[in-house]
């Protein structure tokens, strides 16, 4: 049996994101809806999956994390999505962006508010 190691985006209930990794992901999601470890989280509850990724090793989950947690919210957004050609458009320097009309400058949205649900 093969472990894996996951990286995960919450949305917390004051509209910001976290991003952690973990080897059991729904021990951690139970930790974090319940508070049990002091952090970000702890006082942003509820707290509501929006992403998650298998990776197969640590190592390779807290690289990703780290990367995605210097990312813009709206990179973050497209990940949650699955867009990956804005994180593509994201990535690039603002100066080096194509723009073909004004639509294509707004960050991108989710789909759904997770705080409505």
């Amino acid at each position: 049996m093969q472990l894996h190691f996951w990286v995960y985006l919450l949305g917390c209930a004051d509209g910001s994101y976290y991003v952690g990794h973990t080897d059991n992901l729904e021990k951690r999601l139970h930790e974090h809806q319940n508070g049990i470890h002091e952090g970000y989280t702890q006082k942003r509850r509820p707290v509501r999956l929006l992403w998650s990724e298998a990776t197969g090793s640590r190592e390779e989950a807290l690289a990703f994390e780290r990367r995605i947690k210097g990312w813009t919210r709206a990179k973050k957004e497209a990940l949650i999505i699955g867009d990956w050609a804005a994180i593509k458009w994201l990535s690039k320097p603002p100066s080096e962006r194509a723009s073909t009309s004004l639509s294509t400058n707004e960050p991108c949205k989710i789909i759904a508010n997770f705080r409505s649900s």
